[in-house]
Formats: structure tokens, C-alpha cells, sequence
């Protein structure tokens, strides 16, 4: 997080008393208001009025334990905080100010997954047995039927689609540009279905950045591997398959997840383990991985809830992204590379990847300002890839908080084109 600092409550403490004779535990609302004392006098402000807008309460506190606060500002105001007794976390949430202006609402992962589903779990399975029956080729025609309801009867998504559009093609979204941008996301789904088979033979696949991911798997230490509703990530598969011994998890909000469940028709080698964020041992449990030279993937450009985040520029006004998989990776003090499988049309996809950060020599005093600059890195790199591959964002929701588009700035120039190294489907 950001700023420590430590407090210990005393046996002799009045609240101990009847809480609970004979075995005292020290009471949650003592944790928090000691909690408020460390934090003001870490920032050295007059004391303020404050609201719990979220705790939670994971382990018994005795007297006499020496406590770590550890606690960081959020883009609203808030302070999410950590207590810990040694290596333990005994209580974390967050600490609203009392009167100050209501935050901007967030676009979030969270406001994506709550849309409701259109058709049903038994039509999506049956899309699924029609595809393997009938191969790719047959199968991408009935995608025009599904994007063109989609198109139709999601004016919400197709609003938001039209003003992400305005801003990455540098004017205003027609239908058409409208159409091929869902079309293009149904095609990675349905591909999505042959990949988790293993059917890279059905794919023309070009690749540009694959030395750094050969020389980071090299060095054997792990590294954060940070992709974007961009694309496809399961095209990494195809990669993963030219360099042996490269193995990826995945990390993620289990709410957050798709729906869409292609497990059950998949190759089992083809399914990545997944640590669900937002639990104790997740940390462990990436930690674990990276020490085993694994990848750990993640997706970096939604926000959940009041997760810590950076406000940066992205096409053309500020937007907020996680810096989350910055942070863990400063503390974990591992590379970050940026990844996607940007869909090309008919069986082409190119995967790229760019280095963003390396967090093994930066200390811990540099640690707020390297992972700002990462993850202004990261939008960078996001948003070049959405000008170039503007119908591969996938991402139908108000991502900039209702913010009035503007005149959308230039196209920057693209950058020399590397030489790409290309897999030629069978």
C-alpha cells in the first residue's frame, strides 16, 4: 500500500474490560479508532470526522500485540487501510471523510458484470455443440446473426460503444464501425473455443516482442505478465506451446469472470489455474508461482470497486485504472510486461508484447512514483494498440465516468513495425 505506521493497545486498557473477562480480545471499533489516530498522525492533519465505508475483520487482536497500519490515499478522498499484527492481517477496509463531495461514479469491471445476460446458459451451450460440429468456417456465420442482435438490442453498450469509438478513430463512429467492433469481439469468443482445444493448427498467428518473453523466462524468476479487454489472451496458448517450459496463471476477480464457460469442452491442458483475487492467501498463492518461474496474468484496465487506482490520460481525457498488478508487482519486485492477441480478421491474430516496468531495483521510497509511471506506461501502450486496432477494445461501458468525449486528438504516428516472426496455420 503506502505509509506505515504502528500502535499497540495496552492490557490495561478501559475497553479490554469486559471484552471479555478472563480472555480479553481487543474490540473491533477500538481497532478502527486507533486505526484513525495512526493515519492522522502519519499525515499530520487536524483530526476530521470519518465514516467506515467498508471493514472487515479477520483475526483475534490480544492486548499487547504491537500493530502495523498500513494505508494509502484513494482518488476519492478515502484512505483503505491494513492492520497487521507481524505477518498476519488482523483487519482491513476503508475510512471515508464525513461531508466531503460525493466521488464520481466509477466504470468498473464490477458495472460490466452486473449487466444482466442476454439469452441463456441452454442457447450458449448449444452455440457451443453447433461450432464443433460444424467447424470454424460454418460457425463464423452464425456470429453475424449473434452481433447483429447484440447490435440491435443493447442500446446501453452501444451508446458507450460509439463514444470509445469517436475517441480512438478520430471521428464519429458510423454503424458500420459500430457492427465490426461487436462482430470482432463475438469472433473471440467463439475462437476462444478452439484455442482452449488447443486448435492453434486453425490460426495464422504473428508474433512481435517474443525475445523478451524467452530471456524473462530465462532468468527464471516470474514476472507479471498485464493484458486488456483487448483482444484475445488465450492466444498466448500459442506461444506458451514455442517456449518450453512457459507456464501462465491467471489472477482475477472470481465476480468479475465471464459467464461464458468453455471449460467443460476444453482440453484440460489448455485450462489456466486461476488465483481468485480478493482473498488472504492470494498474494501467497502469486508469490508461490513467480518463485516457480511462472507468468502471472492479469487483466489491468477495469477498476473494481474502490480498488486503488491512478487517473491518467487515456485517448484524449483522464480515466482511471487499476494500479493493483502495479503494486503487487513493486512488492513482489518482478518485471511487467503488457500483452494482447489483437484479432486481424478471417484466422489472423498478432501477438504483442512490450516490457512496462522492472520493480527489482526500485526501493521502497521510489515505489509511489514508479508505479504511477507504470501504469501511465501501461495506458500508453493500451491506447496505442486502440488506434491502431480500434474494433479489438472490448470494453462496452462508460469507461470515462460520463466524460464528454471533446474532439477526439490526432491519431499519433505509429511506430516502426517490427519484424514479425509468423505461425501459418495447417
Amino acid at each position: 500500500m503506502g505509509v506505515v505506521t504502528t500502535f499497540t493497545v495496552a492490557a490495561g486498557h478501559p475497553a479490554l474490560a469486559g471484552h471479555f473477562p478472563g480472555a480479553p480480545i481487543v474490540p473491533g471499533v477500538l481497532l478502527l479508532d486507533e486505526t484513525v489516530r495512526a493515519v492522522e498522525r502519519s499525515q499530520g492533519d487536524a483530526p476530521r470526522r470519518w465514516q467506515i465505508g467498508a471493514a472487515k475483520f479477520l483475526k483475534p487482536v490480544r492486548p499487547g500485540e504491537s500493530l502495523s497500519v498500513e494505508h494509502e490515499g484513494l482518488p476519492n478522498g478515502s484512505i483503505r487501510f491494513l492492520v497487521s499484527s507481524g505477518p498476519s492481517a488482523v483487519a482491513r477496509g476503508v475510512l471515508r471523510p464525513v461531508g466531503a463531495a460525493p466521488a464520481p461514479a466509477r466504470a468498473s469491471g464490477a458495472q460490466w458484470a452486473a449487466e444482466p445476460e442476454r439469452g441463456s446458459a441452454t442457447l450458449v451451450a448449444v452455440m457451443i455443440r453447433l461450432s464443433l460440429a460444424l467447424g470454424r468456417p460454418l460457425a463464423r456465420g452464425l456470429l453475424y446473426l449473434a452481433a447483429a442482435y447484440f447490435f440491435l438490442f443493447a442500446p446501453t453498450a452501444r451508446r458507450h460503444a460509439r463514444a470509445y469509438l469517436a475517441r480512438a478513430l478520430g471521428r464519429a463512429a458510423t454503424s458500420r464501425d459500430r457492427f465490426r467492433q461487436i462482430y470482432a469481439f463475438a469472433c473471440t469468443i467463439l475462437d476462444r473455443l478452439y484455442l482452449m482445444q488447443g486448435r492453434y493448427d486453425l490460426f495464422d498467428i504473428s508474433t512481435e516482442g517474443e525475445p523478451l518473453m524467452r530471456a524473462a523466462l530465462e532468468r527464471g524468476t516470474g514476472a507479471f505478465l498485464l493484458g486488456a479487454h483487448l483482444g484475445s489472451f488465450e492466444v498466448m496458448g500459442a506461444v506458451g506451446r514455442r517456449q518450453s517450459g512457459l507456464r501462465v496463471v491467471m489472477a482475477m476477480y472470481e465476480d468479475t469472470a465471464t459467464k461464458l464457460d468453455f471449460a467443460a469442452f476444453a482440453d484440460p491442458q489448455n485450462i489456466p489455474e486461476v488465483i481468485p483475487l480478493g482473498h488472504l492467501e492470494a498474494m501467497l498463492r502469486i508469490r508461490e508461482r513467480l518463485d516457480q518461474g511462472c507468468f502471472v496474468g492479469m487483466l489491468a484496465d477495469r477498476t473494481i470497486g474502490e480498488a486503488p487506482a491512478e487517473r491518467v490520460s487515456f485517448l484524449g481525457s483522464p480515466a482511471l485504472f487499476p494500479s493493483g498488478p502495479m503494486r503487487a508487482a513493486a512488492a513482489l519486485r518482478r518485471p511487467v510486461f503488457f500483452m494482447t492477441g489483437l484479432y486481424r480478421g478471417g484466422n489472423r491474430y498478432h501477438v504483442v508484447f512490450r516490457q512496462i516496468a522492472d520493480f527489482a531495483r526500485v526501493g521502497r521510497g521510489e515505489r509511489e512514483r514508479a508505479v504511477r509511471e507504470a501504469v501511465t506506461h501501461y495506458a500508453a501502450v493500451l491506447e496505442e494498440f486502440c488506434r491502431s486496432d480500434p474494433y479489438n477494445w472490448f470494453n462496452f461501458y462508460d469507461f470515462w465516468h460520463r466524460g464528454a468525449p471533446g474532439p477526439a486528438p490526432p491519431a499519433p504516428a505509429p511506430p516502426a513495425p517490427a519484424a514479425p516472426a509468423r505461425r501459418r496455420g495447417r
